[in-house]
């Protein structure tokens, strides 16, 4: 009769929220093993190490020294968090790295333009007052 009264019983029951506490669970041990196996930002870092080198080779220490700085730091902080396996950090700081080179790399053509452009006006002022005087020479 035993057998019987366990069929008779009413069926135990899970707490309301145990499914979705479950689900819950799973979905933040997913999300965290996804973060710890992100890949290496190698093309970022990459970028970053070929945007400094282009302002290097456009004088950017001369005419734009902060940004260039600011950039190799971020580079280095990026390496660092590649070692540390912090991925997201590392790919943030190398397009932050490469964000700052190519800024870098603007202020010094600016620069470079703005000096050539005076340049220009000087030599077209030195005309300017040569012509003057070969003009008033002439008619004396």
């Amino acid at each position: 009769m035993l057998h019987l009264e366990e069929r008779d019983a009413p069926p135990r029951r899970r707490p309301p929220f145990a499914g979705l506490l479950a689900a819950l669970s799973g979905a933040l041990l997913l999300a965290g093993g996804c973060a710890s196996n992100a890949p290496a930002p190698t093309a970022q870092i990459d970028s970053a190490k070929q945007a400094i080198d282009d302002a290097e080779r456009a004088q950017a220490a001369q005419h734009a020294a902060p940004e260039l700085s600011q950039a190799r730091s971020k580079l280095a902080s990026a390496t660092t968090a590649v070692q540390n396996e912090e991925m997201e950090q590392a790919a943030r700081l190398a397009e932050e790295a490469r964000a700052d080179a190519e800024l870098a790399s603007a202020r010094t053509a600016a620069a470079k333009a703005q000096a050539a452009n005076d340049e220009i006006r000087r030599a077209n002022q030195a005309l300017i007052e040569e012509m003057g005087r070969s003009t008033t020479g002439g008619t004396q």
